[in-house]
């Protein structure tokens, strides 16, 4: 069986994900590799820790590394950790390194993440993400992201205006409004949603299957 060689997989989790991610990051590069993809991402919760051994693999194989994180972004500034009685500890973000600028300013908010952000999970904030939003191509994240969870609230304005803000972070065109369909109900119900959303906005849409 083989797939579209156009087909990448964006969103992946190895076992450097606790309690999210069961693949080795060779096993995920043989099946791209097996499956005619190529490229495919890294995307772990909050580190880089397979980078390395992730890259080294894809090369071995010709599929070219796409070295990225999903990143945990605080509601807030990443220095208020007082307990929240209701609402989010923190949002889901996908970045996707385009250039030595992406993995560089990458490594800067992974670091801060742990340094200076951690409550729970190692967290960036906002203010960090317009300061080193250089260099990535960025995806809006699952049903744990910022946008999916005004939507699931009935807050339209809301995620509107917070799809603007991390649009402006980045590049033009570089932030992607992610929708995916793994038979979950709250995604039926949001899918349709975010995909109005991006239409009015005028975002780009992608599909992962996280």
């Amino acid at each position: 069986m083989t797939m579209g060689a156009s087909f990448i997989h964006l969103h992946n989790h190895s076992e450097f994900s606790i309690l999210d991610g069961a693949w080795k990051t060779k096993a995920m590069v043989d099946a791209a590799y097996e499956f005619n993809m190529p490229a495919v991402a890294l995307t772990d919760h909050g580190n880089i820790f397979g980078a390395v051994s992730f890259f080294r693999e894809a090369k071995e194989r010709k599929v070219k590394p796409i070295l990225g994180c999903e990143v945990y972004v605080a509601p807030k500034s990443r220095f208020d950790k007082s307990p929240e009685a209701r609402g989010p500890k923190n949002f889901h973000l996908v970045l996707l390194v385009k250039d030595d600028k992406g993995y560089r300013n990458l490594c800067q908010l992974i670091t801060d993440s742990y340094l200076e952000g951690f409550y729970y999970r190692p967290r960036v904030d906002k203010e960090l993400l317009a300061r080193h939003g250089e260099g990535f191509i960025v995806l809006s994240g699952c049903l744990n992201g910022e946008i999916s969870h005004y939507l699931r609230l009935g807050l339209e304005d809301k995620a509107e205006e917070a799809a603007l803000e991390y649009a402006s972070f980045f590049h033009e065109g570089d932030f992607y409004i992610e929708i995916q369909d793994h038979e979950l109900e709250l995604q039926k119900k949001i899918n349709p949603l975010l995909i109005r959303l991006a239409r009015k906005l005028n975002l780009p849409l992608i599909a992962t299957n996280d």
